[in-house]
């Protein structure tokens, strides 16, 4: 493949006074197949749509042909299909997104650092996109861009797009050896990505020994899974998870074999015809695979059948955090968290309703007769150990509390603790945003503005302003000085000790951030009984 761009120096050197500068003087890279044209904004080396394998439908991903010439690294690279979107999403205020044009060729990533070729060894940061493993993109918000992070930490932020739904993981293992890893390559396309950044990432400035995963919500539980995953090993020094420990994230294969079957029954394919289903088109396909994921339900109402990675016993062995946290991660730094409300206030209710009837307006009355609508007689325990837990906040917020994330945390850091390996800090985000009268609180997917230092850039999601901002300072330094340091603690933070079984110490990130110990414990409790 030839790439018609005149080359005309390697030079590294950029004015960090424009703006913007796309040239084939400066923000030249080499990989292993080629030369790549990037670009220079406010002084931070951007490289988009970057190729990192290429793969046919349900096959392993391979590496990248060889080109010839400069290829263009300008614009982002298609992202992988997802299902069709009807209407405008209930969260666009509060999460604002860009969706892109969409291929079954996806796998690609973008890369944000200071210098390139450099020798300086920075910390590489790689974001996995949430959307659970169905939707989803590298840069699906628009809080996922890299380019403050970048700056602020003296980091290299990669994000990468990665098959997903029935493209991803639909386990044709049952049909022949050429489709046995077919229910699991959305997780291979992530580790070919981390082998190519192994590879290729020193040319950009980065650390290829010193690799930190992060990811929230459907990107934390491929966290978790990656640090299991055998392929995976020494491509990870470092994980975060946010939002990401309340997933069942993997599926048994019994299960996904069933699912298999189903689909190739609902597309008039017979088990010789398996080939076949290379064909068929895209969204008759996903179609096809839902259809079959009814079905199996209907079969045993107690079977989970969602498009997820396959514990197959071979690429992935074990269910990530099942009796014990995966022993692979023994040795990896880990940072887990929730956000306070989840998927009880917008992604629940839409926020003109929740504006409508604000919880800050509520007395004490309204608030309690709701909470014990939800509750009944065990409201009044509830709400007095919601209080304990969380003294800053009101009485009425007790009716927003998360059941599905923050026990997950607890779960997965009481186990990685108990490795007695390297340490696990845990942490709540429970800053309510300004935005409609407070109405979104803390819900899930809230704090990626913060950790990517974003807060200006969406500030329909966080108001922008001085107090968004100094939070952001405080949170994006923890992440950084997590993935240079494996450990969180820096000046703007009072001292964050590691999770223990015993101590149970959590970071508060809120106006005023703090670590308490265990201190929901009471409620917890009261939740699940």
């Amino acid at each position: 493949m030839m790439f018609a761009l005149a080359y005309t120096s390697m030079s590294g050197a950029a004015d960090n006074t424009d703006p913007f500068v796309a040239s084939t003087s400066v923000a030249v890279v080499s990989t292993d197949s080629g030369k790549l044209q990037g670009f220079v904004q406010n002084g931070i080396y951007t490289y988009r749509g970057v190729p990192y394998a290429k793969a046919e439908r349900f096959m392993m991903p391979e590496k990248v042909e060889a080109w010839d010439g400069i290829r263009p690294a300008l614009t982002y690279g298609e992202i992988c299909p997802i299902p069709p979107m009807s209407g405008v999403a209930r969260d666009e205020l509060f999460n604002p997104h860009r969706y892109l044009p969409q291929s079954e060729d996806c796998q690609f990533l973008n890369v944000w650092t200071p210098g390139i070729r450099d020798n300086k060894k920075r910390p590489v940061m790689v974001w996995l996109h949430g959307g659970g493993f169905t939707n989803g993109s590298s840069i699906e918000q628009v809080a996922y861009d890299g380019e403050n992070l970048s700056r602020k930490g003296d980091v290299v932020v990669v994000s990468l797009n990665h098959r997903l739904n029935v493209l991803g993981y639909l386990d044709l293992s049952a049909y022949g050896d050429k489709y046995k890893y077919a229910g699991n390559v959305g997780m291979v396309d992530i580790v070919a990505a981390l082998e190519w950044i192994k590879t290729n990432i020193t040319e950009f400035g980065g650390d290829p020994d010193n690799v930190t995963v992060f990811g929230q919500s459907g990107g934390g539980a491929k966290v978790r899974i990656l640090m299991g995953t055998p392929a995976a090993k020494g491509l990870i020094h470092k994980g975060i998870v946010q939002s990401g420990a309340g997933f069942n994230s993997t599926v048994e294969q019994s299960v996904s074999r069933r699912v298999a079957e189903l689909t190739l029954q609902n597309l008039g394919l017979t088990s010789e015809q398996v080939d076949e289903i290379q064909k068929v088109p895209y969204l008759q396909l996903l179609e096809a695979g839902n259809k079959a994921r009814e079905q199996l339900r209907a079969e045993d109402r107690t079977v989970r059948a969602g498009w997820a990675p396959i514990r197959d016993g071979d690429y992935i062995p074990a269910h990530p955090d099942g009796p014990e946290f995966t022993p692979q991660a023994k040795n990896i730094p880990v940072m887990i968290g929730s956000v306070l409300n989840e998927f009880t206030s917008i992604h629940r209710t839409p926020p003109a309703e929740l504006q409508a009837d604000n919880k800050n307006n509520w007395s004490k009355e309204t608030a309690r007769a709701k909470l014990m609508e939800q509750y009944g007689d065990k409201a009044d325990a509830i709400a007095e150990a919601f209080l304990k837990a969380y003294p800053d906040k009101k009485y009425a917020d007790a009716n927003f509390i998360d059941t599905w994330g923050r026990p997950g945390v607890i779960n997965n850091a009481q186990l990685k603790a108990d490795q007695k390996g390297a340490p696990v800090y845990a942490y709540v985000f429970t800053y309510e945003s300004p935005v409609m009268d407070g109405v979104g609180m803390a819900w899930h997917c809230a704090e990626i503005p913060y950790i990517f230092n974003n807060v200006n850039l969406v500030s329909t999601a966080t108001g922008g302003g001085k107090v968004a901002q100094t939070l952001a300072d405080k949170m994006s330094s923890a992440w950084i000085h997590f993935a240079r340091h494996g450990n969180p603690n820096h000046p703007g933070l009072p001292e964050w000790p590691a999770f223990t079984s015993e101590g149970g110490a959590t970071m508060i990130f809120d106006t005023t951030c703090e670590v308490r110990y265990h201190h929901d414990k009471e409620l917890m409790e009261l939740l699940r009984r």
